[in-house]
């Protein structure tokens, strides 16, 4: 948006005009998101398109305004399934561009604002979401990635994430910075990547009202009875054997930094020897009354800095870890809650 700062000057130049003020407010650091506000016709349609097409995974764009310390989500469409290439693509960025064209010629908010994605058990923290985060980021300020998991939703808990990356997080990802010592002096940990915004889903006074009118007259239904079952083998299963898998992963990510420091190890004492055998042909050149060579060789392979791997996929797999225990913890708990429960009702 131009900055109407130069059209509003006035005559007086002491008195600061009304667009003036507003152009300095927008030029002042942005309040930070606070919360976002859905619509619950774009929380239903989100819904559907992952309900549909589950197992597989399925993406979308998110459309509405940027508001102060609020995000509303006002609508959303569908993304294509399509396969990972160049020509798939440039399809792909065509159809946006001809959906939101038609969106705004119908007066249907048409502002980027994000897009959502669907995920099996919370398995949604990779690499490619912060490269996708990323690629947001240079052209829309402030974003969100809403993430709908069909799965945990089957258990009787709306599945529901807006997710953002945190700034401190994204400034040393522009830089390369996510070694271990950046790490340390920025105190950025595992927890500090991801920041979860609070959902609000709002309706219009018309919708709320028709909801009400279509709320059955009886308070139980066979659904609420359905809460009571107390097989959740599957869902446990699943958890655990992604846990597994994770802890595989997070095995072979320290086996990779305990062969970096191994590496290092080795070339200090190389160096070291090195060094110890140049002072000793130093002191002989100095008795011949000869010029001492220098005590580093930039040549020398040895001399050559060992790149540190990147602290990353360690990060993102202990964020699935905790994920996952999360999930199994609140599922053991509920589990507990069903069996006293019918613990006392058999002793009724």
């Amino acid at each position: 948006m131009a900055n109407p700062a130069a059209a509003a000057a006035g005559p007086s130049g002491g008195a600061r005009s009304f667009l003036q003020a507003v152009s300095t407010v927008t030029e002042e650091a942005p309040s930070p998101l606070r919360v976002v506000q859905m619509e619950g016709l774009a929380v239903l349609k989100i819904i559907k398109h992952c309900e549909e097409f589950a197992p597989a995974l399925v993406t979308g764009q998110l459309l509405g305004l940027d508001v102060g310390s609020v995000l509303e989500v006002t609508n959303c469409f569908p993304f294509p399934m399509r396969e990972d290439d160049e020509e798939a693509d440039a399809d792909g960025a065509n159809y946006q561009l001809e959906m939101m064209r038609c969106l705004r010629e119908v007066n249907v908010d048409n502002n980027t604002v994000g897009w959502y994605q669907s995920c099996l058990l919370g398995s949604f923290q990779t690499v490619e979401l912060i490269e996708t985060f990323m690629n947001y980021q240079e052209n829309i300020r402030r974003c969100v990635c809403i993430v709908y998991d069909p799965s945990r939703s089957n258990q009787g808990v709306l599945a529901l994430k807006a997710l953002k990356l945190t700034d401190s997080f994204m400034d040393l990802y522009r830089n390369n910075g996510l070694t271990g010592e950046k790490l340390r002096e920025k105190k950025l940990s595992w927890v500090d990547i991801f920041e979860e915004i609070p959902i609000k889903v709002s309706n219009s006074a018309l919708v709320s009202a028709f909801m009400t009118e279509l709320e059955p007259e009886s308070p139980v239904s066979q659904c609420d009875f359905d809460r009571l079952k107390l097989s959740t083998a599957p869902f446990m299963e699943r958890n655990l054997e992604f846990l597994i898998g994770c802890m595989d992963d997070l095995s072979s990510e320290q086996n990779k930094f305990q062969y970096y420091y191994r590496n290092v190890s080795r070339q200090q004492s190389q160096q070291q020897a090195w060094l110890q055998k140049r002072r000793q042909e130093n002191m002989a050149r100095k008795a011949a009354g000869e010029e001492p060579l220098p005590e580093e060789d930039p040549s020398n392979p040895i001399f050559k800095p060992i790149p540190e791997p990147s602290r990353l996929e360690g990060y993102l797999v202990t964020n699935q870890i905790s994920s996952y225990c999360n999930h199994i913890n609140g599922v053991a708990g509920q589990n507990f809650n069903r069996l006293y429960l019918m613990k006392a009702l058999q002793e009724d």
